[in-house]
């Protein structure tokens, strides 16, 4: 893992697209901007895993053909 110290106001690239700029420091957070490509996905690690167990579970759900034809008939 690459650790970088940065003050308000500067920033970090990844690449040419990414610019991750610190915004502001006040109570022991730090507000963060992201400047990437309109395209890429972003989330905060909570919610990436979050998404990534739902995906878990689905895919090990048992569909029977029927089923998911009435679904799409919906």
């Amino acid at each position: 893992m690459l650790v970088l110290s940065r003050k308000a106001n500067e920033s970090i690239m990844i690449g040419k697209d990414i610019e991750i700029k610190v915004l502001g420091i006040e109570d022991g957070k730090v507000k963060i901007g992201i400047d990437a490509p309109r395209g890429l996905e972003i989330y905060r690690r909570e919610i990436y895993v979050e998404i990534e167990e739902e995906n878990i579970t689905a895919s090990k759900q048992n569909l029977n053909l029927e089923n998911l034809k009435i679904l799409f008939k919906k």
